[in-house]
């Protein structure tokens, strides 16, 4: 019978050290080098400050209607791509038929103008 082979501790104890190194220091490494937001901030040059604080309230809303309309997709049975596409879809189709209201209100003030023997302004609206 063969002699048994010696467990080489020391080459075990070096691949678990640094193991632990790549999988620990790495990310360990990666968020102390990452700077916060407040630090990218102070980074921009003052009008893009000016604009951003301008704009965070707008952005804010902007999620937060986002987030809504995803709660609200959530809660049907269907997947939330397929109900936020029908979502579009009747929206698309609300303002498709409001612009052809729109255009058929000109078309009319235009008609009654001319019965009435005003020349429209090329190019203008009422």
């Amino acid at each position: 019978m063969p002699p048994k082979p010696r467990t080489n501790w020391a080459l075990w104890g070096k691949m678990l050290g640094a193991g632990a190194i790549c999988c620990i220091g790495g990310p360990a490494l990666v968020i102390w080098v990452s700077p916060t937001e407040e630090e990218l901030f102070q980074k921009y040059n003052p009008e893009l400050q000016k604009r951003s604080l301008e704009n965070r309230l707008q952005k804010q809303e902007d999620f937060d209607h986002f987030a809504m309309k995803l709660r609200e997709y959530s809660k049907s049975d269907r997947p939330i791509w397929v109900a936020a596409e029908q979502d579009e879809r009747k929206t698309r189709d609300g303002k498709i038929a409001e612009q052809a209201k729109l255009i058929e209100e000109m078309r009319k003030r235009k008609e009654e103008m001319r019965n009435d023997g005003i020349k429209p302004v090329p190019g203008g609206s009422l």
